[in-house]
């Protein structure tokens, strides 16, 4: 069996909330012992409603926050174990806004070079090649490449990013919502370049996203958020088609469709919001569920194997 491209076990974060100046600090858990493996050449989708811990998984994955528990391993080997150039040779992010992720004061050519010059043993010459090579693949002229990145539209400015996330030629790309800043038909070309990549270079992609139709589209698995946890995870076809979770379900008849006169969908979740610092005993999604029933507001769910996947319900037995 191949080693998974991704493999997080157990990972937990917290985070201490002030309060004020007498009050002792609140503890919010935005990651609750989440564990799941992303298979080398494929795209796990991860959804949910702000707030959910989307992320700080991503975050962590990356390297860019301690975890507060559990491990990540990226390409069989432990996160926490790995010098920092290496990591950047296996993994690399792409940001939701490509305007604050870019340096304004740097060149295209340069900003798509930083991460070449960062890891210190690679020649001028080759740093020159490898940028034309990332600037072509991602659609940008070598004249473009002398620009500054508010000289480019939005939808340029996230080719840049791309192509400065893949000039270390890794096996991994982190999106975190990579296309929500974007209008909708700039939105289509840049997923339509990450396919092409992703099939082209044999990447894995951890693409985080609050648009349904988007996910869809682009993974092979979903996994659902809610309050840190994952609640479903599944193949992309089969969750979309039929939800096992009541939150997925709620998720999916939020979508708001292009009818006139069928107004926003009220999905039955109420105004009662999630609260990381305040999780209800039992099922967590409990006070919003419209399925609940009495063991759901006192007993934890355990995680049900399904055919396709994973669901954690008291339903789902």
């Amino acid at each position: 069996m191949s080693t998974p491209a991704i493999e997080v076990r157990g990972l937990r974060r917290e985070f201490r909330a002030s309060q004020g100046l007498f009050a002792p600090p609140r503890r919010v858990v935005a990651v609750d012992d989440v564990s799941f493996s992303v298979p080398a050449g494929s795209v796990l989708g991860v959804v949910g409603e702000s707030g959910c811990g989307k992320t700080t998984l991503a975050r962590m994955i990356l390297g860019l926050l301690e975890p507060s528990g559990g491990e990540v391993l990226v390409d069989g080997k432990r996160l926490d174990g790995m010098d920092r150039r290496a990591r950047a040779r296996l993994i690399q992010p792409v940001f939701q806004d490509p305007f604050s992720s870019l340096n304004p004061r740097r060149r295209v050519r340069d900003i798509i070079a930083m991460p070449l010059v960062a890891q210190g043993n690679v020649a001028t010459s080759e740093i020159d090649r490898r940028v034309a090579e990332s600037l072509e693949r991602v659609g940008l002229s070598a004249e473009q490449g002398t620009r500054f990145p508010s000289q480019l539209s939005g939808g340029q400015r996230q080719r840049v990013a791309i192509a400065r996330a893949l000039v270390l030629r890794p096996r991994i790309v982190v999106c975190d919502e990579p296309t929500s800043a974007l209008d909708v038909s700039v939105q289509a070309q840049i997923l339509n370049l990450l396919a092409e990549l992703r099939r082209d270079l044999g990447l894995t992609y951890l693409f985080i996203s609050h648009n349904l139709a988007v996910v869809e589209h682009v993974a092979s698995e979903v996994a659902v958020m809610y309050l840190g946890r994952i609640v479903e995870r599944r193949e992309s076809e089969a969750l979309f088609r039929d939800p096992r979770h009541p939150y997925t379900r709620a998720l999916l008849d939020s979508v708001l469709t292009p009818e006139p006169g069928l107004g926003v969908p009220d999905v039955g979740l109420g105004d009662i919001m999630p609260d990381p610092a305040n999780i209800p005993p039992g099922c967590r999604f409990h006070p919003r569920c419209p399925a609940c029933f009495a063991p759901c507001a006192t007993t934890a769910p355990r995680i049900t194997s399904l055919e396709d996947g994973l669901v954690e319900c008291h339903l789902a037995g």
